[in-house]
């Protein structure tokens, strides 16, 4: 998998650092209010896994698969729910665990979807972001790392399923998806 990478982005000492600063940030937000943390299926489960660990509160998971995608590597822009969250979000307070803030339609989406069943709060913490990419304006309350416009795999992130258990983040060679 590593020849496929063209370089190296985020190392596995710089998203441990930043996974542990989130965490804590959360923590102190969050302080008596029981969080629910809901990881958004399937490219953020390991920075969801590492970040509920840095997290010092008491707080439940849940998770949804939400996409906007299909099959191909840019966003069709039609988002649809695939896994739904699994109890009531009614009066709780929820933070959104996203790998990729990309276009900003699915979570933008999403977050107005959970609006409308009565949560108390809903904060998005995202892993990374795409600024350059963005059609739909979303609110960020926990940001990663803000990277470049590449095609990006590694720690959680895939291509046709690929690359997710890569400890880092690397920018993926162009002759493996085509351009």
């Amino acid at each position: 998998m590593t020849k496929d990478i063209e370089r190296v982005l985020l190392s596995q000492e710089e998203i441990a650092a930043k996974v542990a600063e989130i965490g804590a940030q959360i923590s102190r937000d969050y302080e008596g209010k029981d969080p629910i943390i809901v990881s958004i299926l399937r490219g953020s489960f390991i920075f969801m896994a590492d970040l509920v660990r840095a997290i010092t509160i008491p707080c439940t998971v849940d998770f949804m698969s939400v996409s906007s995608y299909g099959s191909g590597t840019s966003s069709s822009g039609e988002v649809r729910i695939v896994k739904d969250f699994e109890g009531s979000v009614e009066g709780r307070h929820l933070i959104i665990v996203e790998d990729i803030l990309d276009s900003g339609r699915t979570l933008n989406y999403l977050m107005k979807t959970l609006k409308t069943r009565g949560a108390a709060s809903i904060a998005l913490c995202t892993f990374l972001d795409k600024p350059d990419r963005r059609v739909v304006p979303v609110e960020v309350a926990y940001k990663g790392f803000t990277v470049p416009d590449s095609f990006i795999v590694g720690y959680g992130l895939d291509y046709d399923q690929k690359y997710r258990n890569l400890p880092y983040v690397g920018v993926l060679k162009p002759s493996i998806y085509g351009e």
